[in-house]
């Protein structure tokens, strides 16, 4: 089975539990938690994954880590993946948590690629850009490329809007490329 699909199935799980429970906006976070953990700490991923390390000990360094700032549920939902050898998937479980609180709540997500860091007003005019499309709220992703030239590329979902002056420069070279001329002998 997928890496997406098993993460998939226990996110779904966790959601519903969480939310059958009332505790959706703590589990939310404490999945947001170990996102940023292992975002910063690629030795805890490798720990995670590792086939070396036993379960027993890989259950230990979680408690060490997070007991205490994430909840009970969220503990016992480690608890849960570790016994059932599952472990290497927490982070990917975590990050489609997130993408299925998401959902559940009406919050739509897109990215907006620049050549430098957007500032206040902009980040608020791509969000109100976004809003009108989709008629959500919006969590706008930022990333910084600067390949990209000039302009923007925005990715709402499946849809993408690309105003950057790298692809317009590649459509001018494809354009270039074709032969309109007609021979006259």
């Amino acid at each position: 089975m997928s890496e997406y699909r098993i993460a998939s199935r226990y996110a779904k799980s966790l959601l519903d539990l969480s939310v059958e429970k009332g505790t959706l906006e703590e589990v939310n976070k404490d999945m947001q938690l170990l996102s940023e953990t292992a975002e910063e700490s690629r030795d805890l991923v490798m720990m995670l994954k590792s086939p070396i390390i036993t379960h027993d000990k890989k259950l230990a360094v979680l408690k060490k880590v997070f007991e205490g700032k994430v909840s009970e549920l969220t503990m016992s939902f480690f608890t849960i993946l570790t016994k059932k050898q599952r472990e290497a998937y927490l982070v990917a479980v975590a990050e489609e948590f997130h993408h299925q609180y998401n959902a559940h709540k009406g919050i739509e997500e897109a990215t907006v690629t620049t050549t430098f860091p957007l500032t206040d007003a902009l980040r608020k005019e791509f969000e109100s850009v976004v809003e009108k499309i989709t008629s959500r709220k919006v969590e706008l992703t930022e990333k910084v490329n600067e390949a990209l030239i000039g302009g923007f590329i925005l990715k709402i979902g499946d849809r993408q809007i690309d105003d950057s002056v790298s692809s317009k420069l590649k459509a001018l070279r494809v354009e270039f490329t074709k032969n309109h001329c007609e021979k006259v002998f």
